[in-house]
């Protein structure tokens, strides 16, 4: 294994915000492939986005959708996305995208600079299968590249005097967001992922990955704008 290996929790919103992102894809893909060329490998793991939201939505109007349906369209949506991540980074990227973070055989054999993994199955969200792996490859940071700048105690969309976190601990993270997994529910981390993460030792920095420049900081180990859980 190499020196530095890296999980990135890569959120769906920044890959289909409404449509695919794909001048924020090449500017993310530069990155990426510059720090590989430094000897890092990465482990990236991709959300499902604006795909499975348009699918849940489409389906309302015609019916009801169930919990485990509506999970399910997330999943494949989010594996949609991997294979896509795969795709155009197929010059450094295992043949083959994960799926089960329980069977991980030609992940720990793999010599590839990048291993994709999408969607497991309900109850499960991408944020737990970032934690999974880092736990399997004995990583203890994990990036997780969303839409916002830090955590708040509170949603800053309903409370004006919500407050950024700039560093936390995992129990006090938890009392924030609970410890249930609603794959309807906008957290910040999903809080079965952060019970594993606080049992591991494994930190989680959450970051807003539209701001490129500030997540090259993360990775060249200077100070960055985001929240720490440790």
């Amino acid at each position: 294994m190499n020196k530095k290996m890296i999980v990135i929790s890569l959120g769906g919103s920044l890959i289909v915000p409404d449509e695919i992102d794909w001048k924020f894809l090449k500017q993310f893909k530069k990155i990426i492939e510059t720090e590989i060329k430094k000897g890092c490998r990465f482990i990236i793991v991709t959300g499902g986005g604006k795909t499975a939201r348009k699918y849940i939505e489409a389906g309302a109007k015609m019916g009801n959708i169930d919990s485990d349906d509506k999970d399910w369209i997330g999943i494949h949506s989010t594996r949609l996305n991997a294979h896509f991540m795969r795709t155009i980074f197929k010059k450094y990227a295992h043949p083959t995208i994960n799926t089960n973070p329980y069977d991980l055989e030609s992940f720990l054999k793999a010599k590839e600079s990048i291993l994709v993994a999408g969607g497991y199955r309900p109850g499960n969200s991408t944020d737990y299968i970032s934690i999974l792996l880092a736990k399997h490859f004995e990583i203890k940071k994990v990036v997780n590249l969303s839409n916002i700048d830090y955590v708040c105690d509170k949603d800053p969309k309903k409370y004006k005097d919500a407050k950024k976190i700039k560093e936390i601990s995992w129990p006090d993270f938890q009392k924030i967001v609970g410890d249930k997994w609603d794959p309807g529910s906008n957290v910040p981390f999903d809080p079965v992922a952060s019970k594993v993460a606080a049992k591991e030792g494994i930190e989680v920095a959450i970051l807003n990955g539209k701001k490129l420049e500030n997540f090259q900081k993360y990775l060249d180990g200077e100070k960055f704008v985001g929240t720490t859980i440790r």
